[in-house]
């Protein structure tokens, strides 16, 4: 805790807001012992750890971030079985995403209540919801549908709980890439899994094969419209070893973000991920997001050209 308010008077003076996650998929193993978000009582060791770091850090923080990505890490953890505890199994995905709901509405609740009680100026506090557009790979009932089941539970079931609880001051976005529906069956994880996998796209691709698709930035804020509530984009951004592609990244991507503030999408920021190479969970230290570069052997961190770029944007408020 001590470090982190070293960090947050830090960015203060140099004149960064910090925004803070609390849950960014990782677990200590005593909660994981307990059975993690499959547990009835995970909201309980939530809120435990929220008021905690809350209560320290409260004074110079505005924005909070509950829970990064949270569908990202059922999906992952509990359908793909890719993340621990590497299960593949539906119900359980929906009982921990219901944890997930319940602690996200509990600790909002919670927040608010620290900064009253201190007679702090309320707080701004959401999730980071990473979204996707879902395309049909071919037009068919089959896929069409697919893409409404998938773009229901996987983009709006989560947000859409949350608004109702009156859980949100703004809506945190992650966007990096659209996915291919082609499905190949009527089972459930056909309509739900299923992805193209003849090549169909013509899009480029970053290191990790994800389509590039700025466009998808703009469809996604078009939608979130109807929630009448700012949107701050949390993370966007790319894995590439070419700096220029990066760039070429963060600027149609700007130019899309620009096109729904046109539109009347009320937009707080903008982050991209990432300031520095960073460790990418199961894919390890290989793909590069960062502005900077980090040499792993000796931990050098060097700028990269697009740093410099993005940083005018910044300054300027001018997108050239």
């Amino acid at each position: 805790i001590s470090h982190y308010r070293d960090v947050v008077y830090s960015l203060k003076e140099h004149n960064l807001e910090p925004v803070i996650t609390l849950h960014h998929f990782t677990n200590p193993a005593w909660f994981s012992r307990l059975g993690g978000w499959l547990n009835k009582d995970a909201h309980k060791y939530f809120l435990r750890y929220t008021e905690t770091i809350v209560d320290a850090l409260s004074d110079s923080v505005h924005y909070w971030v509950t829970i990064n990505e949270p569908m990202v890490y059922i999906y992952n953890c509990y359908i793909k079985g890719l993340w621990p505890p590497q299960e593949r199994s539906f119900p359980k995905a929906k009982q921990a995403t219901d944890n997930l709901i319940s602690a996200h509405i509990k600790a909002y609740k919670l927040i608010h209540g620290i900064y009253k009680k201190k007679g702090l100026p309320n707080p701004a506090v959401s999730i980071a919801k990473n979204m996707q557009p879902f395309e049909a790979c071919s037009s068919t009932f089959r896929n069409n549908l697919s893409v409404y089941l998938r773009d229901r539970a996987f983009n709006y079931n989560f947000l859409n709980k949350l608004v109702h609880a009156h859980s949100l001051d703004f809506i945190g976005l992650n966007y990096y890439s659209r996915t291919l529906v082609d499905t190949r069956g009527w089972a459930v994880k056909n309509l739900f899994l299923d992805t193209c996998e003849k090549g169909h796209s013509k899009l480029s691709k970053n290191y990790l094969g994800w389509d590039i698709y700025p466009q998808g930035l703009y469809k996604m804020l078009m939608g979130l419209k109807k929630f009448r509530l700012p949107v701050f984009i949390l993370e966007n951004g790319i894995c590439t070893e070419d700096d220029l592609e990066r760039w070429d990244f963060i600027r149609a991507h700007l130019q899309e973000l620009h096109r729904a503030m046109q539109e009347g999408v009320p937009v707080l920021g903008y982050l991209y991920w990432s300031l520095i190479d960073n460790f990418e969970w199961d894919k390890g230290f290989a793909p590069r997001f960062g502005l900077i570069q980090v040499d792993y052997n000796t931990y050098r961190r060097t700028p990269r050209q697009s740093a410099d770029r993005f940083a005018q944007v910044c300054k300027s408020g001018i997108l050239e």
